[in-house]
């Protein structure tokens, strides 16, 4: 089955991040995801959608700015 709902392992693949990295920016609220059962999910959709906004604020995230 193909689906577009990725756990933390697969998007911190996904982003190239280690899978502690991941549980902290999507506990932190800087990566968008929700829980399952206690367990993190994301939507591809969503983490593609982060990345542009990402790209287009020149790598830098809101929550860092003074």
């Amino acid at each position: 089955m193909d689906t577009d709902i990725m756990t933390i392992r697969e998007v911190a693949e996904y982003l190239k991040l280690t899978d502690k990295t991941a549980y902290r920016l999507a506990a932190e609220g800087k990566l968008p995801g929700f829980k399952v059962g206690g367990a993190w999910r994301f939507r591809k959709g969503d983490i593609d959608e982060w990345i542009e906004v990402r790209k287009r604020q020149g790598g830098k995230n809101e929550a860092d700015q003074p």
